[in-house]
């Protein structure tokens, strides 16, 4: 399953994501933050014991007769009517006040320098850590050009020989590997398209230029009809197992495609179908115009609506046809009456071969590719398929696809 956060869309507040490089700005700059708080605070404790404070005086004045002293900072002293013990306690108070002052004043000034060196030290860290996990952001921007199916885009990182060299140097491994499997895969489907689509063909050509003849026996007539059928079968299987390996890959080449229109035309294909199984197709088709590649958009639609009026009720069955475009997604909708499917039974009709109790072959109703085909190509062009029980019987399919 495809993640739920999608690399390619810009989040609505990008400094709040945690990313790698935010945590590493956090941890340098936290760093730093605790070591200068650690710092601070011997530096203010030495300070402290250095100046005392609180200690007995450095000194007291014995005898002052004809002492007159002055001072701005402790006013209190200056009185003359004090006595030798108050004029003492009034000095000490005073070199008190003045260390409590000094230590004050080296708190506060060092708290705003290291206010002032923390923010350097996150912007500091920010650059550093951006530079650091450069090679990550090539490493992303090079995989999401892969995921668009660039397969021969490659990292190439320069610099030393560190984990992160080596990270991208395994990528570009991978990379290779995976170009030669797609390639090899693309030159086997192109083989295998010619190697088992001509002697269907031949083979078909030969049954009806045999039973063209009106002078054939009757029991040569209906073996060739039966064999007919099964050459049809075979060539059905064929292309559903082309197209499901195509399909499994993203789609380069994309063009406007209105899912309005390639529904109408899988109705068109359907209807004559329809008309002989008695299922009646109604269709509300609003304008969902999307990017990619019309065969296979409309080979969506085609299965969804032939698996609709196969996989009916006998009488009365219908199937409704819907398409819209709903927050910035177009919406193609197939719902059907029809049996009774088990909520537990939905991921296995997405299987190949898998058809809702019956046998794996024989069936008269397709080869048990359409589903698993309609998935393929709805996540080569990055939308989803969902199926959900209808009650009373039949399926709602929702095939969401981005514009």
């Amino acid at each position: 399953p495809k993640p739920t956060w999608d690399p390619r869309s810009p989040t609505p507040l990008p400094w709040l994501r945690p990313t790698i490089r935010i945590r590493l700005t956090l941890l340098y700059g936290g760093m730093f933050l605790i070591a200068g708080i650690l710092l601070l605070s011997i530096i203010y404790l030495l300070a402290a014991q250095a100046l005392r404070t609180g200690s007995q005086p450095l000194f007291k004045i014995v005898d002052f007769d004809g002492l007159k002293v002055s001072s701005n900072d402790c006013p209190g002293i200056a009185d003359g009517n004090l006595s030798l013990s108050e004029f003492n306690s009034a000095i000490s108070e005073c070199i008190d006040h003045q260390r409590q002052v000094a230590l004050d004043n080296l708190l506060s000034r060092s708290l705003l320098a290291l206010l002032g060196l923390a923010v350097i030290a996150f912007a500091f860290g920010y650059a550093m850590a951006g530079r650091v996990l450069s090679p990550l952001g090539r490493i992303t921007r090079t995989a999401r050009a892969v995921a668009g199916s660039d397969l021969s885009r490659r990292i190439e990182l320069d610099g030393p020989d560190d984990e992160l060299k080596e990270l991208a140097d395994t990528f570009d491994d991978m990379l290779e590997r995976l170009q030669r499997a797609f390639t090899a895969q693309q030159r086997f489907v192109g083989n295998a398209s010619h190697e088992l689509r001509t002697p269907l063909a031949i083979n078909r050509t030969l049954l009806e230029v045999h039973l063209s003849d009106p002078q054939a026996p009757v029991e040569l007539q209906q073996l060739g009809k039966t064999l007919l059928a099964t050459n049809e079968r075979s060539e059905q299987l064929v292309e559903g197992l082309l197209l499901l390996a195509r399909s499994d890959n993203q789609i380069v080449e994309r063009g406007p495609v209105d899912l309005a229109e390639v529904a109408g035309q899988a109705i068109d294909q359907v209807t004559s179908e329809a008309d002989t199984r008695h299922v009646t197709i109604r269709s509300s088709r609003g304008p969902a115009v999307v990017q990619g590649n019309g065969v296979l958009l409309e080979r969506i639609a085609l299965n969804l609506v032939q698996n609709a009026v196969r996989y009916n009720v006998p009488e009365d069955g219908w199937v409704e046809v819907t398409t819209e475009v709903q927050h910035g997604q177009a919406i193609l909708v197939v719902s059907n009456t029809g049996p009774v499917v088990p909520a537990y039974e939905i991921e296995n009709l997405f299987e190949p071969f898998r058809r809702l109790r019956t046998e794996r072959t024989g069936s008269d109703k397709g080869v048990g590719l359409g589903l698993s085909i309609v998935r393929s190509v709805a996540r080569a062009h990055g939308g989803h398929i969902y199926a959900q029980p209808r009650e009373g019987g039949g399926l709602v399919m929702r095939v969401t696809l981005p514009i």
